[in-house]
């Protein structure tokens, strides 16, 4: 049989790789420090352990000195690796190690997990975003960049690290690609949606075919996958220990190209990304054109991983002082300007408008008459969030679960604005969580606003997809949040939700009505990352120091005093 041999193309032009100086990870509050040694040991569970035992309270009030409690915790779980060649869970452990059974489900999943793998040139390099054989397959047959974080995530936490480097070092090539749209080429740093292996049987000739959004609905360029590729690029070397890939050339230089793109400077009078509708998650017209705060939070997140895995010197040191610059000034714009209380909401309530000079206190002309009806009702005494979006006169006061997920996870949200996300979640639980978790957004949009909005878009419909749909995959970011914020029993009681439906209904892509009780109407069967997300959620909640892959503590220099009141202090 002849040795197999591979191809990347791409509008018939080859690929070159990149080269830039070598690097090694770096601290924000101190960038001369050398990387602490990583420790290996495992985490007892959080069932393993009381309640007493991690300081968290039962009661819907969580107070801040727990808070607090929470966050030293995170100081070690941050600096805790799970150990690369260590024990697995779930697939090759019919038993745990503490002597847990493991639910059924989390074998049958690891199976499902495995079946979508995606081979090239022998070696697999992701997974398939759904392998529903039932329905067309439109570009479900494809390994997409923000899809595959939480297979990633369980193949790491699963000791199994080669798929994820193999993954990050051929979306770094597809980076390298000239990336064209109409005869309107893109920057050089942008990092493909999704890309796809066709097998030539008779040549026995594997191919990558990548789509920068050239394809997608709407020809939109996706700017989440840059800043995905940098947060799984950290994952994988706080969970490996290897810090060899992140130091490779190449890769040094695949950060500064995304990074690029965003630490430009240009007319922008805000430190937050101006993006187009159809960038991120939600990959369709649904009203997030602006600041979205999936992105901004993400940006936020990428831009601190990458201060960990640039080297301090030539184009990586001038660049972390450009991140630097751009952490302060965006945590202090997202914090004050997209946080919502009640204390907020009343001053908004009150706000005077055609405001102007430096002492204006409606900054952004928001006309009080714009507030919707259903955010009074939904805003709890206790409890707050990020809002969807902040621009000029406009402010989408829904909440986004990614963006506030990530926002603590990246501690772009302060101790004491985590513990009111986690208030408002165990508040508003019927709405948010349901009957499945988790709500991508709320509330719903419907009637003449959902014509304007959408475009009168038919998968969009009011409580469906991305239009307050209930998505399993946030279950990772629920209980990674959870976990952090030391409240894992309401990570434990979303699971157990999703765990009576999940495998019966064949793993969904997401759940329609105001409870998530419907398999969507155009949902997809045996969905890769609400395989994945399952499976990431019931790994940190039996070892907890996997927390630390895709969790930041807090850094002490970015503590800002906010001016606006909390719910927090009522």
């Amino acid at each position: 049989m002849s040795t197999p041999t591979s191809d990347i193309v791409h509008n018939g032009s080859a690929p070159s790789l990149c080269t830039v100086a070598e690097g090694e990870e770096c601290d924000f509050s101190n960038f001369t420090d050398k990387p602490r040694a990583l420790n290996i040991e495992r985490q007892r569970s959080f069932d393993e352990r009381s309640m007493s035992e991690i300081s968290i309270g039962l009661s819907p009030r969580y107070n801040l000195r727990n808070s607090e409690s929470s966050s030293r915790m995170l100081d070690h779980l941050d600096h805790v690796c799970s150990p690369g060649t260590g024990r697995k869970s779930g697939f090759n452990s019919p038993r745990s190690q503490y002597g847990f059974e493991p639910h059924p489900m989390v074998s049958e999943a690891w199976e499902a997990l495995r079946r979508s793998l995606v081979h090239f040139r022998g070696q697999p390099v992701g997974t398939i975003a759904a392998l529903d054989n039932s329905e067309e397959n439109l570009n479900y047959d494809q390994v997409f960049v923000r899809d595959f974080v939480p297979s990633a995530l369980a193949f790491l936490m699963n000791g199994e690290p080669e798929i994820v480097k193999n993954f990050l070092l051929k979306t770094l090539r597809l980076q390298s690609w000239e990336k064209k749209i109409d005869r309107f080429q893109l920057g050089e740093g942008v990092m493909p949606a999704s890309f796809k292996v066709l097998h030539d049987p008779v040549r026995n000739n594997d191919t990558i075919v990548a789509d920068f959004g050239e394809s997608a609905i709407g020809r939109v360029a996706p700017v989440d996958s840059g800043f995905w590729w940098i947060i799984l690029l950290r994952a994988y070397t706080k969970s490996t220990g290897d810090t060899s890939l992140a130091e490779r050339p190449e890769c040094q230089k695949g950060i500064l190209l995304i990074l690029s793109l965003c630490l430009s400077e240009g007319f922008d009078t805000f430190p937050t990304l101006l993006c187009a509708d159809g960038c991120c998650m939600i990959d369709r017209r649904m009203g997030v054109y602006g600041y979205p705060i999936e992105i901004q939070a993400l940006f936020f997140m990428s831009l601190r991983c990458a201060l960990h895995l640039l080297k301090q010197d030539g184009g990586g040191k001038e660049c972390c002082d450009r991140i630097v610059k751009r952490l302060h000034a965006l945590s202090f714009h997202l914090r004050s300007y997209f946080w919502i209380d009640l204390k907020q909401l009343n001053d908004i309530y009150r706000y005077k408008t055609e405001e102007y000079s430096h002492t204006a206190v409606n900054k952004f002309n928001v006309m009080p008459d714009s507030l919707p009806e259903w955010v009074f009702d939904f805003m709890p005494i206790h409890g707050g969030y990020f809002i969807g979006n902040v621009s000029p006169a406009k402010m989408d006061f829904r909440w986004f679960c990614l963006g506030n997920c990530i926002a603590i996870l990246a501690s772009l949200a302060t101790p004491e604005q985590s513990v009111a996300i986690m208030d408002l979640i165990e508040s508003r639980w019927e709405e948010l969580v349901g009957e499945m978790p988790l709500k991508v957004v709320y509330p719903a949009i419907e009637g003449h606003e959902w014509r304007i909005i959408t475009g009168y878009d038919p998968k969009n419909t009011r409580w469906s997809y991305h239009n307050g749909g209930s998505w399993p995959v946030l279950l990772w970011l629920l209980t990674a949040a959870c976990i952090k914020t030391g409240r894992p029993q309401i990570a434990r009681r979303a699971i157990e939700l999703a765990e009576t439906r999940l495998l019966k209904d064949n793993w969904p892509e997401y759940y329609d009505g105001k409870l998530g009780r419907y398999i969507g109407k155009q949902a997809r069967k045996f969905q890769t990352w609400s395989i994945a997300g399952y499976l990431v959620a019931k790994m940190m909640l039996e070892d907890p120091s996997h927390l630390g892959m895709v969790a930041l503590e807090e850094d002490k220099q970015m503590k800002p005093v906010l001016k606006r009141s909390a719910s927090w202090t009522s």
